[in-house]
């Protein structure tokens, strides 16, 4: 008796470049408005993580 082996499916993209867009519209718009909140460095790191994705 022969047990075939499959493999896995291929993994597909959760998010489009279109979101990684909107989301980073979206964190743009909260730094804006919280300039001087603390963990603002967070969200401007944030920013230009999401920036780099989209430029690919």
């Amino acid at each position: 008796m022969t047990t075939q082996v499959r493999e896995p499916a291929r993994a597909r993209a959760v998010l489009s470049t279109e979101d990684f867009r909107l989301l980073q519209e979206a964190v743009l718009f909260y730094l804006r408005e919280h300039e001087d909140a603390p963990g603002t460095a967070k969200f401007s790191n944030l920013y230009h993580r999401l920036g780099s994705v989209t430029r690919r």
